[in-house]
């Protein structure tokens, strides 16, 4: 049995679609957990952290 191989090239704009999907869901996925940590009390913890690290390399605290 011979195989016909068409001339014409497929298109992978489905491809790019899905892609674009799933990194849309990943970010938005990363995003909610951010937001869960940051609005708790390891955020203000983080914050408060980072503020007086920066103050301190600064000389200011």
């Amino acid at each position: 049995m011979k195989v016909r191989r068409h001339a014409k090239t497929r298109t992978e704009s489905g491809i790019t679609t899905a892609e674009y999907a799933v990194g849309t869901a990943a970010g938005a996925g990363f995003a909610g957990l951010l937001y869960t940590l940051l609005t708790g009390a390891f955020g203000d913890q983080l914050l408060e952290r980072l503020f007086r690290h920066v103050m301190s390399l600064l000389g200011i605290g």
